[in-house]
């Protein structure tokens, strides 16, 4: 027990605190240090406990001017201490444990007094390489717990060195005296451990140094990163976050750039060579697209066949160059799609295969795959034949071209009457229209953002759109019905069916919407209620989305009387590979997509919008904002109820804090 009068040392935030015991009891003792502070502590605190005792009733000053006394000498004393040599004594022992006072006598070469043990007990809390304290002993570590302690603490130092000289190249940073390109390697490295914390928070590795960085550099917010990345010039102000952050790959590996480059000086003669595939240069294929696409995945032909039209939907033959196994089909597996942001296109295959010789381009001869459909002339099917082909397209128009053209034109008047047909077909057959205005999003050389709303239901778009939906249809059907496994798309019956017809009401069609059942990928064929079909797939876009080049060597290998390219299990494997990439693709694109109507936004605070209300809750009610089709949703007010257009004004809009508030107007 210690009793008053002994002289006691604990640890208080580190420091070694040298105490007069004035009072003991069973659990505490009453001190006075050598701060002339009285405290309170508990007996488990003290570290070191004298063998001579003093007189508690002596002078306050006297005893607080001894205490400072005995520490000055004990920190004289530990200029003497030599741990690592005591610790390289101590293994020859056979034992690791023991007793202050023997490591004393070890060290001082005489017997251990008060200042002697406690001068070595201090450099066992300064020095914890070689010993460790622990219930009134001493440890000796190993030989391998030195050497990971000093590791350990090598790591720290260059953390603070790091820490402190980086703190440094912040405020340049800051003042404008670093820029990309022209700073050194350290100060790069200290702008990636800023550009990671930006991009993974706390999932960053070196998230504590770069929050040390920030804090001790006094730059505070959550987008500081941000703004000293954009003003070195490491990032743009209109820096692709979402894409960084999903970590997307946005350019190829150095095999697929290869296997590119073999394909794209390879000549088209070979196809003239391959027995299944069927000549069709002698059709006149058109493409039909918006006026600034350059991957051309899909052309049309259309000829009477007496009572009936023989519609040609020809496909490019991605299969033919992308082959499972290849360097190319391993990036489109990474990719799972094509992404398509304002400002720029991240290909499923690279641009000189998607955009060259993967591209119906016009009076280039190209491989294809042909779906020739006989159509009644009430849009009945009446015949399907599916094979490779060689096209040449002839026509290379646009939506607006072809909107001109459907009473001047030959072919289109016969392709725009099929596709009312079709489309009735389909109506009849309970499918879903709901067209929606595209939002087409142009961001010009100044970066300013221009917006405006498209019709997604014109006649030429829904020509095309019509006979996609009739290839993919047959396409699903034709290797359903020859018991090949495959990839399926389907939508569950609708539970609230509120649209019918071709209802085109902004208001009617956004409730619709947002009660649709969750669309669903499978191995197996089933209904899909918006299309109204009993069967779909997709096999048209196989140059920018990896299932309809799935399904492109499935149909492939049907046509050529071989065994299934990929089996049941590897379907099964395609569908969580595409529920994956697609998910983290379209992601990415929404929020892009959100970024750019917020800087828009940005340039109209405080003007009035329209907005259409869709729902007034007793709470809350939840608009849309029909100049660029954005959710919203306020305080609900009196007198506003769903389907009105009413007034709204932003009154804060931060695009790269992706946050925006509105107010009625």
């Amino acid at each position: 027990m210690i009793v008053a009068g002994k002289l006691i040392e604990y640890l208080d935030n580190g420091r070694f605190i040298c105490a007069l015991v004035t009072e003991s009891q069973p659990k505490r003792l009453r001190l006075l240090t050598q701060n002339g502070r009285e405290v309170n502590l508990p007996l488990s605190r003290v570290v070191h406990c004298s063998t001579a005792t003093l007189q508690v009733n002596s002078n306050r000053d006297d005893i607080t001017r001894q205490l400072m006394e005995t520490t000055q000498e004990r920190f004289t004393l530990m200029d003497q201490v030599d741990l690592e040599e005591i610790w390289e004594l101590t293994t020859d022992e056979n034992t690791n444990v023991f007793s202050p006072a023997f490591l004393a006598e070890l060290t001082f070469g005489e017997d251990a007094s008060d200042n002697t043990i406690s001068a070595l007990l201090r450099c066992v809390f300064v020095d914890k390489f070689f010993f460790k304290f622990k219930e009134g002993k001493i440890l000796a570590n190993s030989v391998e717990r030195v050497e990971q302690l000093r590791t350990q603490a090598e790591k720290e130092a260059q953390k603070e060195k790091l820490i402190a000289e980086g703190c440094g190249v912040l405020k340049d940073v800051d003042a404008g005296k670093i820029k990309v390109g022209k700073c050194s390697s350290f100060e790069g490295d200290v702008l990636k451990i800023l550009r990671d914390y930006y991009l993974f928070a706390k999932n960053s590795s070196t998230a504590e140094i770069a929050r040390r960085l920030l804090k001790e550099a006094g730059m505070h917010g959550e987008h500081a990163p941000f703004h000293l990345l954009v003003k070195c010039g490491f990032w743009s102000e209109e820096e692709n976050i979402p894409l960084l952050q999903a970590e997307l790959p946005d350019t190829f590996s150095l095999p697929a750039r290869q296997q590119a480059e073999m394909l794209l000086q390879s000549s088209t003669n070979h196809l003239f060579e391959d027995d299944a595939r069927r000549d069709l240069t002698g059709l006149n294929p058109m493409t039909i697209d918006g006026p600034t696409t350059l991957d051309f995945d899909d052309a049309l032909t259309v000829e009477k066949k007496e009572n009936d039209f023989l519609i040609g939907v020809h496909i490019s033959d991605v299969a033919n160059y992308v082959r499972p196994g290849d360097p190319l089909f391993l990036e489109a597996m990474h990719r799972g799609t094509s992404i398509y942001f304002p400002e720029r296109q991240i290909p499923m295959l690279p641009r000189h295969l998607s955009q060259g010789i993967c591209s119906l381009i016009q009076d280039e001869v190209r491989a294809a795959f042909s779906f020739m459909i006989l159509l009644s002339p009430e849009g009945e099917v009446r015949r399907v034949r599916i094979f490779p082909s060689i096209i040449k397209v002839a026509r290379r128009l646009t939506y607006d071209q072809v909107d001109q053209m459907l009473e001047s034109d030959e072919e289109i008047k016969i392709l725009e009457m099929l596709r009312r047909k079709l489309r009735k077909r389909r109506l009849e057959s309970g499918a879903l229209l709901l067209p929606f205005p595209d939002v087409n999003i142009h961001v010009d050389y100044q970066s300013k953002v221009h917006i405006n709303l498209a019709r997604s239901d014109t006649p030429a778009r829904t020509i095309v759109a019509e006979m996609m939906i009739l290839a993919n249809t047959e396409a699903a059907k034709y290797v359903a019905d020859r018991m090949v496994p495959g990839l399926y798309r389907s939508q569950p019956p609708l539970k609230n069916r509120i649209v019918h017809g071709e209802d085109d009401d902004l208001y009617q069609n956004t409730l619709q919407r947002r009660q649709l059942p969750r669309g669903e990928l499978s191995t197996s064929p089933k209904p899909h209620s918006g299309l109204g079909v009993n069967q779909y797939s997709t096999v048209t876009s196989p140059i920018r989305r990896l299932l309809d080049l799935v399904m492109q060597h499935q149909l492939n290998s049907i046509v050529r009387h071989r065994e299934p390219c990929f089996t049941e299990e590897m379907c099964r494997d395609f569908t969580s590979v595409l529920a994956r990439t697609l998910s983290a693709a379209n992601n990415v694109r929404l929020q892009r997509q959100r970024f750019w109507l917020l800087r828009w936004l940005s340039e109209r605070v405080g003007e009035k919008l329209d907005a259409l209300v869709i729902q007034a809750g007793p709470k809350r009610s939840h608009l849309l904002l029909t100049s660029i089709l954005m959710d919203l949703d306020l305080p609900s007010i009196g007198g506003v109820q769903p389907g009105d257009t009413v007034q709204v004004r932003a009154v804060k809009v931060e695009p790269i804090g992706n946050t925006v508030r509105f107010e009625w107007a």
